[in-house]
């Protein structure tokens, strides 16, 4: 039995001497050489007692070596778990205790912190490559024998924050992964030639799988930068023939002056992802550059699902057509039944990129993937008379602030926790660079005050940074309905305006 996820995207390129991935600096890293260092991280991996099916937890900074992991763990079978380098050592704790990993790759900062926390073997790789796991890796070979997978096995998990504060663990399966590459890069039209600005984190969909995946995929290169900089973006993209980017990439290249029509020309497609492109930053990006953003919608627990046109309309505010393969209906969200065009409902996707459901929670793996293999998105939409989907809303609480997902439970129960707090309520409100910012609005218990910068403090020991509400209001009283739901509608009304001008 083959393993065809690490066959089809990685093995093909174990003696091809072209760059691969080009560091800001301008050094570079051939295929064979990465692929190479995959190799000793695997038998590392093995040597510290992950077996297949074992998961491998890794909360580190972007580099090389980094994405040389993720490869490490499909070769040896291993189930990929990366985490936000925002997550606290609190948070940490709880995906420890939900995935318990054979090994935990961390920085060297938290190497000790976590270490008390688990049996696991805890590495340490830090941001420039060094740490405990290069390290071990010198004194191992750098082939090694690829372990036999099936395609429906499980080869990442991401966590989702939950409703109730739980983080939910996406199975995402090795046909998951290829499946959605494969279409990507036939709808998308990369290739060889392509060489793609990456500044996107890699514990996330969209710059690990979406495009590391489909870069490796068609064999083009990256130019690799640890983190998005207006500044260094605006340096590279001269070199570079396409970019992706989450719509704050875009907003602030536009408040810069670097960003001209010269600039740009040469490029093949800039894309978008991961919250909402307001219309206005669609047309003032076309405007200022002569390109048109190509936006698409993807989930932690489908990858891609829907995309402009590469060649067509790339219509502001929609996010495009179905991709191919991927089977898209708007259902009211009490009957299921499917609506017509112009309706707003449920968004429900079916498709080889649709995970396998949620680790150790079969309950909630049902409520959220019907029988007949649509997943329930909780995101409200619509089909206009030309096919196109425009996605309306949220069903559920969920914020989406800088591509990152928020769920206001988990930051509502560490705020009621805060002394003199009688009860809180987390909403969104519109944000120039973040598409949604996090606002809390607190209760005071009976006459006492409410000290902000305690909440503060708390919330910013818990919670990663993403997390933390950008903004604190303070109520005589939440607003409810007869059967005592805090109405957050009203409060979302009420707090509209502050990151903005009304």
């Amino acid at each position: 039995m083959a393993n065809v996820l690490f066959d089809t995207l990685f093995a093909r390129h174990q003696n091809n001497d072209d760059d691969f991935l080009i560091n800001p600096d301008g050094s570079t890293l051939t295929y064979a050489a990465f692929l190479a260092m995959a190799g000793k991280f695997a038998n590392t991996l093995q040597a510290l007692g992950a077996n297949p099916g074992d998961r491998v937890l890794v909360q580190v900074q972007k580099s090389p070596e980094a994405l040389a992991v993720y490869v490490a763990c499909v070769q040896t079978g291993c189930i990929f778990i990366p985490l936000n380098t925002a997550y606290t050592t609190s948070e940490v704790e709880y995906f420890i205790s939900d995935a318990e990993p054979a090994v935990i790759v961390c920085d060297d900062t938290a190497r000790s912190a976590l270490t008390e926390l688990t049996t696991a073997a805890v590495v340490s790789l830090n941001a420039d490559g060094s740490g405990s796991l290069r390290d071990a890796a010198e004194n191992h070979p750098n082939t090694f024998e690829t372990v036999a997978r099936d395609a429906t096995d499980v080869a990442a998990i991401l966590y989702t924050s939950g409703t109730t504060g739980r983080s939910k663990g996406a199975m995402l399966t090795q046909d998951n992964l290829l499946s959605n590459a494969e279409t990507l890069v036939d709808y998308w039209q990369f290739t060889r030639a392509d060489k793609l600005l990456h500044a996107l984190p890699i514990y996330h969909t969209h710059g690990l799988f979406v495009a590391s995946n489909t870069i490796m995929l068609c064999g083009a290169s990256m130019i690799f930068l640890p983190k998005f900089n207006a500044d260094e973006v605006v340096s590279h993209l001269p070199d570079a023939t396409t970019m992706m980017g989450v719509p704050t990439f875009y907003t602030r290249l536009l408040a810069g002056d670097g960003l001209t029509r010269e600039l740009v020309g040469h490029m093949r497609l800039f894309i978008s992802g991961s919250a909402p492109l307001l219309a206005e930053t669609h047309e003032e990006f076309e405007q200022r550059t002569g390109q048109r953003i190509l936006e698409r919608y993807g989930m932690t627990e489908t990858n891609m699902n829907t995309s402009n046109p590469y060649d067509g309309e790339r219509k502001a505010g929609t996010v495009g057509f179905p991709l191919p393969g991927v089977g898209i209906r708007i259902c009211n969200p009490e009957s299921g039944a499917e609506l017509a065009d112009g309706e707003i409902g449920m968004l429900e996707v079916k498709g080889p990129n649709v995970f396998a459901g949620y680790w150790r929670m079969p309950e909630k793996t049902a409520e959220e993937l019907r029988d007949n293999g649509f997943f329930i998105t909780g995101d409200l939409a619509k089909r206009d008379s030309d096919g196109y989907i425009h996605i309306v809303g949220r069903d559920k609480d969920l914020i989406i602030s800088g591509g990152f997902n928020v769920y206001p439970k988990e930051i509502e129960l560490v705020l009621d926790e805060v002394d003199g707090v009688l009860e809180s309520a987390v909403v969104a409100a519109p944000h120039p660079d973040f598409g949604e910012g996090v606002v809390a609005v607190l209760v005071a218990d009976n006459d006492t005050s409410i000290d902000i910068n305690a909440a503060q403090e708390t919330v910013s020991a818990q919670l990663a940074k993403f997390k933390q509400p950008k903004s604190y209001l303070v109520l005589p009283a939440l607003p409810r309905n007869t059967m005592g739901k805090v109405q957050k509608n009203i409060l979302r009304e009420q707090v509209k305006n502050t990151f903005t001008s009304p």
